[in-house]
């Protein structure tokens, strides 16, 4: 057996499962905004039972490394860097918008996953229909024309919470918007990918992708967002 616990803390939502061979055996997600803290050694104590594994059977956590919320990120890693040094396990971490992009299944050959940052701002990725990366992770403002490249190519795929205030200013036919939270189901079925491929970071020294600079960089290029 190889099950591997799998947390996704960067958003409000505090999701967290049991994966055997990359196939879900059992989930728990609260969407509660600060309750993090509060609820994930209960949730992850719930799905452990109901997979009927104990914690020594895990063979790996894998973890949302974000970007998303500070303080949800920070609890999720040092839950999951918690349990793998007291197990002696490996950590892997996730990109948590190559997470909502996997866990959309549909015809558009590119996805644009949207976390919402503030005001008018995003955190941005862009994939192809079967996973790979077409464009970095930005930290970017929304404007009408920001992915017009993509978008007079074809249907495009919007998913995350940052799609709730793109759809006023994006307006271009050829775009879908799908609402949609990230899940520890997705990221424990990419995580399963990476632990056969031993793709697992250093326990001691990984530190989540807050993008701090984000605030900083674009104040300094609009003085309406300082």
């Amino acid at each position: 057996m190889t099950p591997i616990l799998s947390i996704e803390t960067a958003t409000d939502i505090c999701s967290v499962a049991i994966h055997e061979s990359g196939q879900l055996l059992s989930i728990r997600e609260v969407n509660e905004r600060g309750a993090h803290s509060q609820k994930i050694m209960g949730l992850i104590e719930e799905v452990i039972i109901e997979s009927s594994v104990s914690i020594r059977d895990l063979k790996a956590v894998a973890v949302s490394e974000g970007p998303g919320s500070y303080t949800g990120l920070r609890i999720g890693v040092s839950t999951a860097k918690g349990i793998c040094f007291a197990n002696d396990i490996p950590l892997i971490a996730i990109n948590t918008l190559e997470a909502l992009a996997f866990q959309q299944v549909n015809d558009s050959p590119i996805i644009i996953s949207l976390m919402d940052a503030r005001r008018m701002e995003v955190y941005s990725q862009v994939f192809g229909i079967d996973g790979q990366v077409v464009r970095e992770l930005k930290s970017e403002i929304l404007t009408e024309d920001l992915y017009s490249e993509f978008l007079e190519k074809g249907k495009v795929s919007f998913v995350g919470d940052g799609v709730e205030k793109s759809k006023s200013i994006i307006s271009h036919p050829n775009a879908i918007f799908l609402e949609s939270q990230v899940s520890s189901k997705s990221v424990g079925e990419i995580a399963w990918k990476k632990y056969e491929k031993g793709e697992f970071v250093d326990l001691a020294y990984f530190v989540p992708n807050y993008l701090k600079e984000f605030k900083a960089l674009h104040s300094k290029k609009n003085p309406l967002l300082s």
